[in-house]
């Protein structure tokens, strides 16, 4: 299976990273308990994912392309909460 991640972005002044997964429009965000933004297109595909916070570390699970976000995330020197 390819790899789902086309690019991947940090704003160390916002503590953010936003992940892009497609090209797609975005139709909706959901939002998850903690600091985590999820957008979707209108067949309810995943197109990105913003992680705010950063600094403190973060949680991957729950999102799409879990493990594949992990790895990129560890790569980026990003704390990862279990």
């Amino acid at each position: 299976m390819a790899n789902p991640i086309k690019k991947y972005s940090c704003d160390p002044e916002a503590d953010a990273i936003y992940i892009t997964l497609s090209d797609s429009a975005i139709a909706y965000t959901k939002s998850l308990y903690d600091s985590r933004l999820i957008d979707y297109d209108s067949n309810n595909n995943p197109v990105g994912i913003e992680l705010l916070c950063v600094s403190h570390g973060v949680t991957t699970d729950s999102l799409p392309f879990e493990h594949e976000i992990t790895r990129l995330l560890e790569d980026k020197h990003v704390k990862i909460y279990a």
